[in-house]
């Protein structure tokens, strides 16, 4: 059910039209302020560039501006209820620091030019907006009002055609009522002028203080940076502690039994056999466990057959029967072969592991778009989500650092069907 507010036959009264009114009348004082500040410290910075104050100075009515960018978003969200994400802060030079640095990077911001271009873009359309909410408003209001003021006046308002009170006085009760239609009509085109005026403000505030494309790309690239880095320390402890728990505490104890055989086989030789023989199996499970430590670092068959073969092979060792169907005519780059490769592993292991299902399906493909897409299916219980904290939202933040994408359908009750789409890089 809608609010009251929003009603149509409300718009002049809206929550939304007062709000909006309200920014666009604000704009003219705070942009005229910040304007005359733009022109005036430009163009005495300016002049002063030929001695060591004029830089500086043009540091510091950047950084001024940049907080009159602040406080517009911040304007914009409680008016407009536009909420405009911060912009890229402040980066300094790699080993810079001091106000020599801070300078450097205050004149290199993007940010900070925008902002002023925003200070002195937007002074002219501020007095239009100013102006013309000011006088709908006023003309709308003081018409629908006009039946209890017009009493105080010394002559009724109207059409007047000579000085002795000739003409069209508002003065009767149909006078009146039409006076009070025009005012409403009035303020009905008042509440459309002022939503159309506001849109555009938010596209000012949204295309010059908000952050950029190619800030908002440094963003996310730190953080697939953070994440790979995070990724490929966690797979580090992982190899190690498999490492010291596994194969390593095996060839401690392997050691340990060969040096009692030897000293036994002097003394007595069927227990020193028997030794040995235990020692042979130990040899034997340690080597298996360095195999299958060695496949998750990088498996050979990757490496030597290719994809389609690795993904057939990993599908063998899951517990659900898989069906695998890879079309890819030529290999991508070792990159994305080897995170597509631990991408379907990680998903047939949760479909042994938490599914349920019965049977599986395995599919890769390369699209028309350079895409590569990885598809699992598996007739299971369903419920699959990311966002529950599981596997998968690693997962996807694996894939997002190389510009991939993880979807998830899992309703519950299954099926569930996660595809993994990575960007083709041939070789």
């Amino acid at each position: 059910m809608s609010r009251i507010s929003d009603s149509p036959w409300l718009l002049p009264v809206a929550t939304r039209t007062w709000r909006e009114g309200l920014h666009l009348l604000l704009n003219l004082p705070l942009a005229l302020a910040a304007s005359v500040f733009a022109v005036g410290g430009f163009s005495v910075s300016g002049a002063l560039l030929i001695t060591l104050v004029g830089v500086p100075l043009l540091a510091f009515v950047l950084l001024v501006l940049r907080g009159y960018g602040a406080l517009e978003r911040l304007r914009a969200r409680l008016l407009l209820h536009s909420d405009v994400a911060e912009p890229e802060p402040l980066r300094l030079r790699p080993g810079g620091s001091g106000p020599v640095a801070w300078v450097g990077a205050m004149l290199r911001s993007g940010v900070s030019w925008r902002a002023a271009g925003y200070a002195l873009l937007h002074a002219p359309w501020a007095v239009f907006t100013f102006c013309t909410v000011l006088t709908l408003w006023a003309f709308g209001w003081g018409a629908v009002t006009y039946p209890i003021w017009y009493r105080w006046l010394s002559e009724p308002a109207g059409i007047h055609l000579d000085g002795e009170g000739n003409g069209w006085l508002w003065d009767s009760p149909p006078d009146l009522v039409l006076v009070c239609l025009g005012g409403v009509l009035c303020l009905y085109v008042a509440a459309l002028v002022i939503r159309g005026m506001a849109h555009v403000d938010r596209l000012l505030v949204s295309g010059l203080l908000g952050p950029s494309a190619a800030g908002e790309r440094v963003l996310q690239l730190e953080s697939d940076r953070s994440t790979v880095v995070d990724t490929s320390a966690a797979d580090l402890r992982r190899i190690e502690r498999d490492l010291h728990d596994g194969a390593q505490a095996r060839l401690v104890s392997l050691a340990m039994e060969l040096g009692m055989a030897k000293e036994k086989l002097a003394t007595d030789p069927q227990a020193a056999a028997r030794m040995v023989d235990e020692a042979h199996g130990e040899v034997k499970l340690a080597l298996a466990e360095l195999r299958d430590l060695a496949r998750g670092i990088h498996p050979a068959i990757l490496t030597d057959r290719g994809l389609g073969p690795a993904l057939s092979a990993v599908a063998s060792r899951c517990t659900v029967p898989v069906a695998v169907e890879v079309d890819l005519p030529v290999r991508p780059a070792q990159a994305i072969e080897g995170i597509a490769y631990f991408t379907a592993s990680e998903l047939l292991q949760n479909v042994s592991k938490h599914s349920g299902a019965t049977r599986a399906r395995l599919e890769a493909w390369r699209t028309g778009q350079d895409r590569l897409l990885l598809q699992v299916w598996d007739d299971g219980r369903g419920g699959a989500d990311a966002a529950a904290g599981s596997g998968l939202a690693g997962l996807a933040e694996r894939l997002a650092a190389v510009d991939g994408l993880l979807a998830i359908v899992s309703p519950a009750g299954g099926p569930t069907t996660v595809t993994a789409e990575l960007p083709w890089r041939d070789r």
